[in-house]
């Protein structure tokens, strides 16, 4: 590991939660395994008793709890997040393995990747596992926390501590601009650091960008191809390839597990009609994606508004890019009509789906006020500029 002079970690500016490297030598030290191990056998929701057992550790018991903590967490992120050492926000922000290797089957068979901003490795150790990847980033901390996950999972990685904002980097690149400020995201990728346009400036050949599924298209480069991944149905993140990663497509939705792709294949504009027998709702990633065309055109579909992401149809054809709902009923939004409806099919517990109107759904569950006993699902939304509520049951 190449060590230079300890700083703030990157992108990070104020924020104070971060481990020191002196905590995360703690931790790795014996006495601090020996405490995590023994504060991961304690019942963790019984906070206070588990708090009184861990005191004779003094600092290193509250470290030890929290870690402990993290591990349980990280299993819903990663099948070995247990045995991964891990930071609070290093958590948050990371990766789900899934998504990660998806990412690193790009890189496969490079000659070496680098990964800027690499925390405590949740990219870092797939792409090690495909290709030669060295990690960088400014926080010691999680490059100390990095390494042994490293040896936890069995691969060979190097690390830098350096601040990404001063490198220009070649060959292939896998980089993970931070885009929070003061805790709080930042849209603008101006703001972010390094500068997106930074990044994309990079002589590299081979380029991964993670960005925010939301980011405007229009800012963005003809060059680049934008991949927007949802996992199980929640969309997790977007990625800009550029160089010899491009796929040639201007837009990809990968929904996992599968994959199941959909491209940017210039399907025509939908029309738009009233809603048919059934309703699609499509995969966040192909809505983030601008793909609704496309999964449209797939089902032989219609849009109920040309600004609304629901497609409707006679049929409900097997899609993996969306659910469908068979229609019940339609009728124009007003409470009284809805809560007439609702009490016709015995509605008690409503799941409400909005796209397109102002109305809160916890809001208008106590305005219905329904005590009935069936689970019902009621879609609020706009068909030609019209607010309508829908009553559907899904497939």
């Amino acid at each position: 590991m190449v060590r230079h002079p300890p700083g703030r970690a990157q992108g990070q500016p104020g924020q104070a939660a971060a481990l020191t490297p002196a905590q995360v030598r703690l931790l790795l030290s014996d006495e601090g395994r020996t405490a995590v191990a023994l504060a991961s056998s304690l019942d963790l929701a019984a906070r206070i008793t588990a708090a009184e057992a861990m005191r004779p550790y003094g600092e290193l018991g509250r470290l030890a709890l929290e870690q402990a903590r993290l591990k349980v967490r990280a299993l819903a992120k990663h099948p070995d997040g247990d045995r991964l050492w891990w930071t609070a926000e290093a958590l948050e922000q990371s990766t789900p393995r899934p998504v990660a290797l998806h990412h690193a089957r790009r890189f496969a068979g490079a000659e070496r990747v680098l990964d800027l901003g690499c925390s405590v490795g949740g990219d870092l150790l797939p792409l090690a596992e495909l290709a030669p990847a060295v990690g960088v980033d400014l926080d010691l901390g999680r490059l100390l926390l990095a390494r042994e996950n490293a040896a936890v999972a069995g691969v060979d990685v190097g690390l830098v501590c350096a601040d990404v904002t001063t490198l220009r980097p070649s060959g292939a690149v896998f980089a993970d601009p931070a885009r929070r400020l003061g805790g709080r995201r930042g849209y603008d990728p101006a703001s972010w650091s390094p500068p997106l346009d930074a990044v994309l400036s990079w002589p590299a050949t081979a380029l991964g960008v993670k960005v925010a599924p939301g980011i405007d298209y229009d800012v963005l480069p003809s060059g680049l191809e934008v991949e927007v991944v949802s996992l199980g149905g929640d969309v997790k993140e977007a990625v800009l390839w550029g160089g010899t990663l491009r796929s040639g497509i201007r837009r990809t939705a990968s929904l996992l597990p599968g994959p199941h792709v959909l491209t940017d294949s210039g399907a025509p504009v939908p029309p738009v009609r009233p809603p048919g027998a059934f309703l699609l709702e499509p995969d966040g990633a192909v809505i983030r994606a601008h793909l609704v065309a496309e999964v449209a055109h797939l089902v032989d579909g219609w849009l109920l508004d040309s600004t609304i992401a629901y497609v409707s149809g006679d049929v409900a054809v097997p899609t993996p890019f969306g659910k469908w709902f068979e229609v019940l009923a339609v009728l124009p939004f007003s409470l009284k009509g809805l809560k007439e409806r609702l009490r016709s099919y015995d509605a008690g517990p409503l799941v409400v789906k909005k796209r397109g109107t102002a109305v809160e759904p916890e809001v208008l569950r106590r305005q219905l006020k329904l005590t009935g006993g069936r689970e019902v699902t009621v879609v609020l939304t706009r068909s030609a500029g019209r607010q309508i509520a829908m009553i559907v049951r899904p497939l």
